[in-house]
Order: structure tokens, then sequence, then C-alpha cells
């Protein structure tokens, strides 16, 4: 039976889901190949794109005489290119991006001196480029990316005097940039990135000036940027980063009022960040370089990515964010992290993986509270406005935890930090779940998502596909890196996508790293803060509970419970044994001596010392709840009084102490004898130090911050 069809729809079978190899029973109806014996009467292009067909191509395509366009994009496709493609004088574009061929680049496409357009880009293509690429002098649009091409980047290329676009990412090819890339006059999109070999200077580009997307990403560039960029009037997307670049950023970039997004990170820049960059509301990514110019104080400066960008001179005022290293501003505390990457907060294990629901960006840095934070770099190929945060679109039922229903992602980069971490060695397990591709038979289900992973700078896995880890897609995986050392205060992991797999699969700008949720945990035993195990805070509170009598005895004092029989010195037996053991350094010693050393000294000394803070006899030196809950979860320091005894006898000291619980609005005068207490708190940062000094015949000591405790302030008792 003869399949009646028009000529548009014989040009034109993209997106029908056709499925076996070519040539492929259609609908059950007709042979492909009967449709094609067609078109050599009348097609003229042929769109066998976005379907599920696998096995090799024909090469009797190549019998179609008026065939002008071929493309077989997102298939599964697998094999060579057919030499016999070289025969067809008449084809002007040739589309085999998204398959999964193989092989070497026949020399015989070197033939077809109309072809304007050789799209390769996904696929598996090894060796060199043929000599005779150079005969293709018709060429508008080349892009080989995504392969494993191997050799240098041919200096035939400046025969292609016609390109508008040239696309060499994520291959193996080798560095230097030719300089006969100077002959491209017409380039309006020039992409190159993850060169290995030797470095190169900046390749000499002043004539571009039709230039819109320049991406020289990770090529061992060195020198300065050139001031030719300026020249660049329509120029959009700026991608240098990756590089050896040094020296100041030209002035005259922030003459381009086109750009939207420009990316100068991972290089060495110097000098001042200009102030067109920290006043501009673009996309612009600055982070880790040299600055030395004094910074804005803020972390999250406007859309200006500024994390670690800058060198510490002694005289320039940085914030904690800005600096190379991420100096923790505190002593370390943290030991553990449980990140819902690109998800809400949600309980797992008995661990909450917390928020991480911010929107993200082409150049974003986000941080909470010096414990955790992110860096995002990049823009999509084809879609400036794709997400940075995925979700399951296709409805797919996802095995594993919760977390797996929801991800982070970026172009390009993807950094977590663990901040103010404790030194030492920690197991960190990273999730993955893919969820942007389906799970049917249809081209949505042919995605290649490819990126590196490092920890701490070195690299654990190189070209990682969650899909081919997991055996599928919506199936959650944990990788386990063991040993991994924090010798500073942070912890870095660092998802990197170095221009390998699919981009257009299943839209345009579907690619790069992609996380579900980050667990991280020590190999010690915590001693230096964290959290505790049942038996030790049963035994820290008995201890506290040792210092909270002193309320009662207090509220005794004041009269409100009656009963002021009990004996002085029965009370201040309870509150020297506390004062004394802590003015000697000693105050661990009211912790359960059966727990031995099987809890956190720094978290049993918070609660101790907050508990003689709440206890103080001066009320208005007491902290507000909020202020307590806050010490507590160690986010502002426990500033408790520190007893200084003196050689009165205690009847002394207790008059003394019975001074201290008057209110300190009252001044009292005994003697020789007066009080003096003044207050500072604030709501929205720490608690500020207060200051008691009490003055008398045998002593006289003024406030000061004792050696014991650091910012922690004394009280006298004399």
């Amino acid at each position: 039976m003869r399949l009646e069809m028009s000529q548009a729809m014989l040009c034109k079978l993209k997106g029908f889901n056709l499925t076996g190899v070519v040539p492929v029973e259609f609908r059950n109806l007709i042979q492909l190949r009967e449709i094609l014996t067609e078109m050599k009467h009348l097609a003229w292009c042929s769109d066998l794109s976005r379907n599920y067909l696998n096995g090799s191509i024909p090469g009797s395509l190549a019998e179609l005489p008026n065939l002008q366009s071929l493309s077989l994009l997102a298939n599964r496709l697998s094999g060579s290119i057919p030499r016999e493609f070289g025969s067809m004088a008449t084809l002007t574009s040739l589309v085999l991006e998204d398959n999964l061929l193989g092989g070497s680049l026949p020399p015989e496409l070197g033939n077809l001196k109309t072809l304007e357009r050789l799209l390769l880009s996904a696929n598996n293509f090894s060796g060199t480029i043929p000599d005779t690429f150079g005969n293709l002098t018709s060429l508008t649009d080349f892009r080989i990316d995504g392969s494993e091409l191997s050799g240098k980047i041919p200096e035939f290329i400046g025969n292609w005097t016609n390109i508008t676009t040239l696309d060499f990412q994520g291959t193996s090819m080798e560095g230097p940039i030719p300089s006969t890339i100077s002959l491209l006059k017409k380039l309006q999109t020039l992409r190159i990135s993850d060169l290995r070999g030797s470095g190169s200077t900046f390749p000499d580009l002043k004539d571009m000036t039709a230039m819109e997307k320049l991406i020289l990403r990770n090529c061992s560039m060195t020198g300065s940027i050139p001031e030719d960029l300026g020249k660049m009037t329509v120029l959009d997307t700026l991608d240098l980063s990756f590089n050896k670049l040094t020296g100041t950023i030209p002035g005259i970039l922030g003459s381009l009022t086109k750009i939207k997004f420009m990316f100068l990170n991972n290089n060495f820049l110097t000098g001042d960040v200009p102030v067109w960059i920290l006043e501009s509301r673009k996309d612009l990514d600055l982070s880790y370089n040299n600055f030395t110019g004094s910074a804005q104080p803020s972390c999250q400066q406007l859309s200006v990515n500024l994390v670690s960008s800058h060198v510490s001179t002694g005289n320039n005022k940085i914030s904690w964010c800005l600096n190379k290293d991420l100096v923790c501003t505190r002593k370390p505390q943290h030991h553990s992290l449980f990140i819902n990457c690109g998800g809400s907060s949600e309980i797992v294990g008995g661990n909450e993986y917390e928020d991480d629901t911010t929107p993200g960006g082409a150049a974003e840095f986000a941080s909470l509270s010096e414990r955790w934070g992110y860096s995002s770099t990049g823009t999509y190929i084809g879609n400036d406005n794709g997400a940075y945060r995925a979700t399951n679109s296709f409805g797919l039922n996802v095995t594993g935890e919760g977390f797996y229903q929801t991800a982070r992602l970026a172009p390009q980069s993807l950094k977590y930090y663990g901040l103010c971490m404790l030194a030492g060695s920690y197991k960190v397990q990273l999730h993955f779940a893919e969820i942007m591709f389906s799970n049917n038979q249809s081209f949505s289900s042919l995605g290649r998502r490819i990126f590196d992973i490092s920890i701490q700078g070195k690299v654990v896995e190189e070209n990682f596909n969650i899909m081919e880890e997991a055996k599928g897609v919506g199936i959650g995986i944990t990788k386990v890196y063991d040993g991994i050392i924090v010798n500073g205060s942070t912890l870095q992991i660092h998802l990197y996508w170095s221009g390998k797999g699919t981009t257009a699969i299943p839209d345009r700008g579907v690619y790069g790293p992609l996380i579900s949720a980050i667990t991280v945990t020590p190999n010690f035993k915590v001693d230096n803060g964290g959290g505790l195990s049942v038996g030790a805070i049963t035994g820290i509170v008995v201890a506290s509970s040792v210092l909270a009598t002193l309320v009662l005895l207090v509220l005794w004092k004041k009269g409100f419970l009656g009963g002021k029989d009990l004996e002085d010195k029965a009370f201040l037996s309870h509150l020297y044994q506390a004062y004394v053991l802590q003015e000697q350094g000693n105050l661990l010693e009211l912790v359960d001596p059966g727990l031995g050393s099987d809890y956190s000294k720094i978290e049993a000394m918070r609660m101790l010392n907050l508990a003689l803070l709440c206890t103080n006899p001066s009320p208005t030196l007491r902290p507000l709840m909020s202020s307590a809950v806050r010490m507590l979860e160690g986010q502002i320091p426990v500033q408790a009084p520190i007893i200084k005894r003196s050689g009165m006898n205690p009847d002394a000291r207790f008059k003394a102490f019975e001074l201290l619980s008057h209110d300190s609005q009252t001044h009292v005068s005994n003697g020789s004898q007066s009080s003096r207490i003044q207050k500072s708190m604030s709501m929205d940062g720490p608690w500020i130090d207060s200051e008691i000094s009490i003055e008398s015949k045998d002593e006289i000591t003024n406030s000061s911050s004792n050696k014991l405790l650091g910012d922690l302030y004394d009280v006298n008792i004399v």
C-alpha cells in the first residue's frame, strides 16, 4: 500500500516517537525506506530529530540526490557516519547532535563544498579532525562539543571565513588556540573550553566586532584581559573563567551595554573590583581571584558573586566570605552537615536536612549563618532563563528518601561549603537522582548528564553520569567519600561541567551538575562542640541542676519562697562550689564522672556557663529567653560571669553577694562600698558584654575579660 503524504510531511518527521532501526517500520503502515524513496522526487530536507531511532545510519540515505538538509538530532543512533555522505553534493545542513555515534570523522565529508551547517555535538567521536575539513569554506556553523576528539585545534579553521558559530567545548583536544582564529571576523558565537596540554596567551579577536557570546573557559590562557574586548559592542555573554589571567579588569568592559553575563571567576586578577561591577545589576562572577582593594562589606553583593575573591593585605577590610580561604570569624565548632539541596527542610534518618530553596542564579553566592553555603555559576546554552533548582517534572516514581524529589543544579560550576568546621577527618556522602529525563521510550529519556566531582580540590569522580551509575532515572544513589580531611575550617564540594553530555534533551539547556542532598559526618569523637548522646546530656544536666538550685536560693533570699531560716553558709556552699571550680578552670568537674570522656566539652561548658548566667543574682544581668536559646544553640557566645574570691571571710563575701541581689538600677551605699551595674544588649546581633564592678575597702577590681573564658566578663565578690 502506498502512503500518500504531502511534501511537508515527508520533509518533517520530527518528534513522532519513531522507534526501531533505520530504515524503520512507521506506525506499522509502511517502511521508512518507502518514504525515503518518495523523497528522491519530492523532498529537499529530512528532519527525523527527537525520535527514538536506534541502530546505525544507513549509507543509502546518500542516494537522495535532492537532499539539502538532514537532521537526526536526539536519537539513539550508533556506529559511524557513513562515508557515502561525502557524495551528497546538494547537502547544506547535516545535524547529528545528541546521539551515540562514534569512530573517526570520515574525510569524505570534506567534499561537501556547499555544506553550511555541520553539527556533531554530544557524540563519541574519536581521533582528530581530518585535514579535508579545511575545504569546507562555506561553513557558517560548526559544533563538535562534547566528544572525545583529540589533537590540536587545527590551523585550517582560518579557512572558515564565513563561519558565525564555532563550538569546541568539552573535547579532549589540546591548546593553544591557533592564531588563525583571528581571521574569523564574522564570528558571533565562539565556545572553546577545557583544553588539555600547554597554555596560551589570549587569542587575537580584535576584529570580531559582531561577537555576541564569547566563551573561552578553562583554556589555560595567561596574560591580561585585552582592551580589544571593549569593541565587541553587541557582546551579551563573556566567559573567561578557570584560566590563569592576571592584571586588573579593563575599565572599557564597563562600556559593554549589552552584557548580561560575565564570568571572570577562578583566575589571578588583582587590584580593586571596579565600581561599575559593584553597582551592576547584571549577572557577574568574580569569585576566586586575588583582588586586594577594599570591598563592600556584604557577602551577598546583589547579583555579583565575589566569594573568595580577595586576599588580605592587612590594610584592606574585607568580609569573611570575600577572603581567599573563607576564614571562620569565630572558633570553628561545626562537625556535621545535612542539606536538602534545592528542597525544603526534611527529617531523614533522625537528621534534619536543612532547607535550600533559594532560587539560585548565574552568579550566586548564598550562606546560612557561617554554617554552610553554596556558589552557583553559569548560564545555560540556548536558554538564558534556565532554572537552578529541579523538581520531578516527569512524575517519576522516585525511589529512596524524600530529598531525591528535588535538586540543585547549575550549568557550569556548583560549589557547596561546610563553614567553620572542626579540623579532622570526615565522611562525605553525596546523594543523586536524575529527575529531569523521562523513563519512557521517547527522545526525552535519551539525555546524558555528565560532570566532574571534586572534594577539597581533589577530583573524586570524572565524567560522572547519574543515570548510568543508578542504572535508570528516578533512582536515588549515594556516593560515599571517606577520610576527607579538613585542615582549616572549610569543606568544599565542587561539581563542574566540562562540556560533556547532551545539552538539548528534553529541551535546550538541560545539562550540568545536579545534586539532591549532602551528608557530612565526623570520623572522630566529637570533643569540641556539636551534638551529644542521651547519656552525655543527662550527665551535664545533672551538673547544671546543681547550679539551677541557685535560682531557688536567690528567690528564697528575696523572700519569695519563705523559709528564711536556712543557714546562710549552706547557700554559700552551693554557690561557691560552682564559682570556685569556674575560677580554677575546673567547671567540668561538675559533670557526672561516670560519663568518662564520652561527651563534648565545649557543649558541656556552654550549658554550665549558661546556667551560671541565668542564675545571676542581678536580674538585669540575666539574658532574655531568646538570647539564652541562641547561646544554647551556639549561635552567640555564652558570657557567664566569673566570680573572683578574695581573702575575706564568708560573712563578708555573703554580704557582697547580697548586694548583687538588688536590682541593678538601685544604688546601694554601705560604708565605703558602692556598686555600679551596666548592661548592653542587642536583639539582632550577638549578646554584648555586660559589665559589673564592685569596690571595697579591701579590694578594688575593675571588670575586664577573663583569660579563662575569652570574652566573658568578671564579677568580683569581695
